[in-house]
């Protein structure tokens, strides 16, 4: 028995072969490969009052935001409980619990505390960081990594993580040169950490570096796109550098193959082949069948109310299948709700969701002037429903486009304008300017 891993950080019901594997879990969920619920659940088959072992099974399954993975972590932590966790375990689980319950402002106070006594947790700075993302939280994105750092040695177990998690948090707060410099240096220290490839992708995509962009991510393809199950948003990003070079035919050949060809029913993989077809359209381009397999996959995620960002990309698949039934209880389920019973998402839903999802369905309807007042209105405060800049920025495309098509020349100058000071290289962006100044 041991009650110290390898960073010193205090365990309970642990030997060495128990935690091996829990290293080797967390080195797997640190670069989203492999099967790191299998391999922890080798850890507590072998411990099972390993307490650190449910811990981290527990946020496999409710870091997914999908409604049976928060059923199912809510069980694995009430089992740690009963085991007599330390108090770093009872942080943990108490942060579990509030996540899973839909609190997740508490859960992100609750691990930045734990991540301010223990600062080599490893496992609570992520959990803390993709809380963060979630959140849309850019400040914390890169605060909270960067507060851990100083406590690390270089070549520690995960310390690769920490780099990785500060370079994502850097790119989303504008410090484009630092993030991709740590990113590289994550790499550097393990090649295979697909969160920093991640990083180093975001700041490629958010300067326009299309052309460059491809070429990295083609040529770091054996890292990341095999045995990965965050391989699917980093073709996203792939495709998304395509579109910008105008290559629909590339992006649509990407869609069908790696991030749709599979029909992945994790809710994870479905935002972005939304996101995807989503841009494809605002460009005018027929997808065909494709909007009613990908409304099929959503139908089996869960129902609406839980989490507004994915409730928004399912909203696009049913506008594309032109189901009008179920695009009208995901409209309404925003407005629905106490905040006692759905936790933080019942004001978010009311005030970013239900704009969002209504725009959608005005977009659909030709009702452009309609997308235009929502979307305005909400632009400024969507970041509290989560997700990324550039996931975000669809946002924005469908606010131009909606100008455009409804015959806004002066609002879709001044959106073009915004777009080329903040990326001139973009393709897109430049093709959007000669034809507002044509």
């Amino acid at each position: 028995m041991t009650d110290r891993d390898a960073l010193n950080n205090p365990v309970t019901g642990a030997d060495e072969q128990a935690l091996a594997q829990y290293a080797q879990a967390l080195r797997e969920f640190h670069c989203y490969r492999d099967d790191p619920v299998a391999t922890i659940t080798g850890a507590l088959e072998r411990r099972p009052d390993f307490v650190m072992g449910h811990v981290l099974h527990g946020w496999l399954h409710a870091l997914g935001t999908e409604p049976e993975g928060m059923r199912a972590a809510t069980g694995i932590i009430a089992e740690a409980e009963r085991l007599r966790p330390n108090r770093r375990e009872q942080a943990h689980c108490a942060a579990i619990k509030a996540f899973a319950g839909g609190r997740w402002r508490e859960a992100s106070r609750r691990l930045e505390d734990l991540t301010i006594d223990y600062p080599l947790d490893a496992l609570a700075l992520q959990a803390g960081h993709l809380t963060d993302f979630y959140r849309g939280d850019a400040r914390m994105l890169r605060d909270r990594p960067a507060r851990a750092l100083a406590q690390w040695e270089e070549g520690a177990p995960g310390f690769h993580a920490v780099l990785a998690m500060h370079a994502f948090g850097l790119e989303e707060a504008g410090s484009y040169r630092q993030a991709e410099l740590q990113g590289k240096r994550a790499l550097e220290a393990d090649a295979e950490d697909s969160w920093a490839h991640h990083a180093v992708v975001h700041v490629m995509e958010m300067e326009g570096r299309g052309r460059e962009g491809i070429d990295w991510i083609r040529g770091r393809e054996p890292y990341w796109a095999r045995d990965n199950f965050f391989a699917v948003h980093n073709w996203w990003h792939l495709a998304l550098m395509h579109l910008d070079q105008g290559d629909v035919e590339e992006v649509l050949a990407l869609f069908d193959g790696p991030i749709h060809g599979e029909r992945s029913t994790i809710a994870l993989d479905l935002v972005d082949a939304s996101a995807l077809l989503w841009r494809l359209k605002l460009r005018g381009v027929d997808a065909g069948a494709r909007w009613s397999t990908l409304a099929e996959l959503w139908d089996q995620v869960g129902e609406p109310g839980q989490y507004s960002f994915n409730d928004f990309h399912a909203m696009m698949a049913w506008v594309g299948a032109g189901d009008e039934e179920r695009a009208g209880r995901w409209q309404a389920a925003q407005s629905l709700g106490e905040p006692d019973t759905t936790g933080d998402h019942a004001d978010i839903s009311r005030n970013v969701g239900e704009p969002l999802l209504s725009a959608l369905s005005a977009f659909a309807k030709g009702d452009y002037a309609r997308v235009i007042a929502l979307l305005r209105e909400v632009r400024p405060i969507a970041h509290q429903f989560g997700g990324s800049h550039a996931q975000r920025d669809l946002i924005d495309l469908t606010l131009l486009e909606a100008a455009r098509r409804n015959g806004d020349r002066p609002l879709a100058r001044a959106l073009t304008a915004e777009r080329m000071a903040v990326k001139p290289t973009s393709l897109f962006n430049q093709a959007l300017e000669r034809e507002m100044t044509a």
